[in-house]
């Protein structure tokens, strides 16, 4: 056989030439629609069938069922989508992958659109080094498709002839007429090549390659689409697997719906092919079983046909697959809350713009964290609390302090890899935002700590707080709380809208009283109604409160720079 180490790694190459100009056009596409996605996503999934047609058009935009499930998981984890609505994303995910089967089968077989990438990316070399934003995304998106194409014609070209090669065909027969058997072993190398390459449309790509060299007949190639459909799988999982448990049911409900999809799929199997047959024949003329340049075709009308009967049979089932993935995944008793990454734990990022939102639903969970936190503070004011009872306290409030400080750490670094990838101008202003705001709930966590640490200074020195300073302080600390509250709503609302306006009131007014407080201490302690060393620490208390709601007004004021 004629074909050299140097002749693989062609093919390795080629392959990676496809894989790299997919994930261009991706990144392209979900530069340019990213917050169109997400609009999408939000406003259409309100029941199953407009959460199948909404996988569909993401998935065929972005070309990636995976990055979409993986989307999808990602926004059950941060509580955007509930498990039924992500049921129907899933099952429209699936029939989106079916565009790139008819785009490669189309153009990337009966056309040469390879002739044409070199000057597409002649076109597009201006448009990358334009300044807007726009152009040179739409550039990217020219120079990805080109690069896709370039890499499915070397790929074609790279592997072995088979006329050069007979003694590859005489192997690849002794595994394609086995029957079952044989349909199974293609299913598992279908779904090992697609968990290798990490790439459904690869894999599709290098099954298209084998059957147009006449490796494989037009059986065992559909055996290996079917395998794909069950590894493309994968990747959910793994991005669910740190996740919580609703993140973990949504990844396991794609790779129920598939498996159950192929189950019904091998039981009819050869009439199934046999009626793909006849729809080929009626659109070219020719059995894919006999002419092998029909069989890109003939799998492409093959994934359609299965994706679009499998969702159309399950869509009503949706309720039953809920129920079965919720047996084989039950919650965990609930347990005491803790302070904890709950919605970016999945490790893996969606798209740049989309994973912002999993950011923003981490900090309001922060920020509610630090205002429990606040709570806790208060309680330390309460003269009933026992002496262990007060340590408990006190301790807890530490344990939070030192977990805000890890919180703050996680998320900044996540916003960091956001930010090293595809993001509009108005994105890169929300990470900004983001960024800042993280510091500044972090400050309000310190700042309820060494507020939490004076109270404690006065009880370990068995000092004696008037009736009239903790009267003072709990006024205080009630416009603190009206400030944590404004902060909270703000933080939780849609496209960083916020009353910027309350908050300021909120801020004044805690200026205005600890200034008014600061010269009523003073005249206190000059008139003996407590001792010098009370009223320092009461004043260093006020001082502690107004820089908390400093650091409340920041996060409000960061986001009205967006």
């Amino acid at each position: 056989m004629n074909y050299s180490f140097f002749d693989f790694l062609r093919l390795l190459g080629s392959l990676a030439l496809f894989l790299y100009g997919m994930k261009m056009m991706s990144e392209a596409l979900q530069k340019v629609a990213g917050s169109r996605l997400k609009n999408i996503l939000g406003i259409m999934t309100s029941n199953r069938f407009l959460g199948l047609i909404t996988g569909f058009l993401i998935t065929t935009v972005i070309q990636s069922s995976s990055a979409t499930t993986v989307l999808v998981v990602s926004f059950v984890n941060a509580g955007l989508l509930s498990l039924t609505e992500s049921i129907g994303v899933i099952m429209g995910a699936n029939i989106g992958t079916t565009v790139t089967g008819w785009i490669i089968s189309i153009l990337g077989f009966s056309a040469d659109i390879s002739a044409l990438a070199l000057p597409a990316i002649g076109v597009a070399l201006p448009l990358i080094f334009n300044k807007r934003n726009t152009w040179h995304n739409v550039g990217e998106l020219i120079v990805g498709i080109a690069l896709l194409f370039m890499g499915l014609d070397f790929l074609k070209a790279s592997v072995p002839n088979i006329n050069e090669s007979p003694e590859i065909l005489a192997f690849l027969q002794n595994y394609t007429s086995g029957g079952y058997a044989s349909i199974f072993l293609f299913l598992f190398i279908g779904t090992v090549l697609t968990v290798v390459i990490q790439s459904s449309s690869a894999t599709m790509a290098l099954t298209f390659v084998m059957c147009s060299q006449g490796w494989i007949p037009f059986e065992m190639a559909a055996a290996m689409v079917m395998g794909e459909n069950i590894g493309t799988t994968v990747t959910a999982n793994i991005a669910a697997s740190v996740g919580n448990v609703s993140a973990r049911r949504a990844a396991m409900v794609h790779m129920v719906f598939n498996l159950l999809g192929i189950c019904w799929l091998l039981i009819v199997f050869y009439p199934f092919t046999d009626l793909v047959d006849s729809v080929v024949m009626g659109m070219s003329g020719t059995s894919p079983r006999v002419d092998v340049e029909q069989v890109p075709l003939a799998l492409a009308v093959f994934h359609t046909i299965f994706n679009l009967s499998n969702a159309f049979i399950f869509i009503w089932f949706t309720k039953l697959i809920e129920r079965i993935v919720m047996r084989v995944l039950p919650a965990k008793p609930d347990t005491e809350e803790e302070f904890h990454l709950r919605f970016i734990s999945t490790g893996m990022l969606s798209t740049s713009e989309l994973s912002q939102i999993q950011a923003k639903k981490e900090i309001t969970l922060f920020a509610e964290h630090t205002h429990k936190m606040f709570g806790m503070v208060r309680q330390l004011l309460d003269e009933q609390l026992s002496s262990s009872d007060f340590e408990k306290s006190y301790e807890k409030i530490k344990k939070y302090e030192d977990l805000s400080d890890n919180v703050e750490v996680e998320i900044a670094n996540y916003l960091t890899k956001v930010n090293q990838g595809k993001l509009s101008d108005v994105g890169r202003r929300r990470n900004k935002a983001m960024l800042k705001i993280v510091g500044e709930i972090e400050s309000v966590g310190d700042a309820n700590f060494s507020i939490a640490r004076l109270i404690n200074r006065v009880r370990t020195q068995n000092l004696t707080m008037p009736p009239v300073i903790k009267e003072k302080l709990f006024m205080m600390l009630d416009l603190v709380d009206r400030s944590l509250d404004v902060m909270d709503r703000n933080l939780s609302s849609d496209d960083f809208k916020c009353d910027l306006n309350r908050a300021q009131e909120c801020e004044a007014d805690i200026n205005a009283f600890r200034n008014q407080e600061k010269m009523q201490n003073f005249e206190r302690v000059k008139n003996g109604e407590y001792p010098y060393e009370m009223g320092v620490y009461f004043t260093d208390m006020l001082q502690e409160c107004e820089e908390l709601g400093d650091y409340v007004i920041n996060v409000t004021e960061a986001l009205a720079e967006v």
